[in-house]
């Protein structure tokens, strides 16, 4: 197992595509913190300085997408074949590669906090404000905004695995987001606080999740998400023929 780890490692720090996404994220957390810094009016309040941070989380979906190259990319590239020639027992692989993206999602979660703190910081700064570093809440919204990118990488190898087409993973993945979720939530009401991205807003303490289920219970929930979802793409995996 220690091998295809390494393997793994190896590959996703060796892709372009990762550094790529990491970048982006970066920049769409200084966009973001900017934005709201800019036309924010009382920059003292902690609430204003949670909502800037909170950022941090609005990236996952870029470990979304990292998560679902993982699987769905070696089927684009036609290079699975050749991983489960190497390693015949596919469960392996499929949980080296939960392990070493999940862990890159953290990975994109601390870059990202940094990214969200020191814009915030230094807007504040300019606006002759400070930061205020001894707010709980701020720190509650960090660790957070960390574990959503996490899970969500996570979230992503089960998906990539399900549906290894590619763009049509990333494509249902992001649409299920950015709108399904949306049309199902009010269909369902209350019940929408139960869905991914309902839930990782929780877990970010978004202001949008005020209503939502305590900031553990998100955690949880999307645990319980990300291990149905390994569970599924095990199976599957095992199953195909990738011929």
């Amino acid at each position: 197992m220690t091998a295809i780890l390494a393997a793994e490692w190896l590959r996703l720090r060796t892709t372009r595509g990762a550094w790529l996404l990491l970048a982006a994220a970066q920049l769409i957390i200084v966009l973001g913190v900017s934005g709201l810094m800019l036309r924010g009016d009382n920059l003292a309040d902690p609430g204003v300085q949670q909502q800037a941070v909170a950022h941090l989380g609005l990236v996952s979906l870029f470990t979304l997408v990292l998560g679902i190259t993982a699987v769905a990319g070696e089927h684009r590239h036609r290079t699975v074949s050749d991983t489960y020639l190497a390693v015949p027992r596919r469960a392996r692989v499929v949980l080296a590669k939960l392990a070493v993206y999940t862990a890159a999602g953290l990975g994109f979660g601390l870059a990202a906090a940094i990214s969200a703190l020191s814009s915030t910081a230094v807007w504040l700064t300019v606006r002759g404000e400070t930061i205020q570093f001894d707010n709980t809440d701020l720190w509650r919204t960090v660790a957070g905004g960390i574990a959503w990118n996490a899970v969500f990488a996570a979230l992503g190898v089960g998906v990539g695995a399900l549906i290894t087409n590619q763009i049509g993973a990333i494509a249902t993945a992001l649409a299920w987001l950015a709108l399904i979720e949306g049309l199902v939530g009010q269909l369902i009401g209350d019940a929408r606080k139960w869905l991914p991205f309902a839930l990782g807003s929780a877990l970010d303490r978004l202001p949008t999740a005020t209503d939502g289920p305590a900031q553990w219970v998100a955690g949880l929930v999307l645990l319980g998400y990300a291990a149905a979802f390994t569970a599924a793409a095990v199976l599957t995996t095992t199953r195909r023929d990738v011929t």
